[in-house]
């Protein structure tokens, strides 16, 4: 079944909704890769996937920070249901990223590896 989430980044072009097993496939073999989780500080500290870096959707300077990155880069981006990553991903195409990944249905569905601060 295609998710409304599926045609609206086919149909916008912005970025590629990656499954659990194919968004850890991309991050493992590619060498440009950055794990990026838009979640806020306490969500990261309770699950996130190991070597991500943590740049809150809601903190006021997303924008600024996520502005200082590397366009040459791909970025793969999750949050818990894959909602909050597809907007960060479709702000980040508008300023003018081009290879920027989502992680379909985000964290509560990754079966990959993950860490935590307890």
């Amino acid at each position: 079944m295609i998710s409304i989430f599926d045609n609206f980044t086919k149909n916008g072009n912005y970025l590629q909704n990656l499954n659990p097993d194919e968004f850890l496939s991309s991050i493992m073999k590619d060498d440009k890769a950055v794990v990026i989780d838009v979640r806020t500080p306490s969500e990261n500290a309770e699950i996130r996937i190991p070597n991500s870096k943590l740049i809150d959707i809601y903190n006021p300077e997303f924008d600024s920070k996520i502005n200082l990155l590397d366009r040459s880069k791909n970025y793969y981006l999750y949050c818990r249901s894959g909602s909050r990553s597809l907007s960060a991903g479709r702000r980040m195409y508008d300023m003018g990223f081009k290879n920027v990944f989502n992680l379909k249905n985000g964290i509560i569905n990754w079966n990959g590896p993950v860490e935590s601060e307890y």
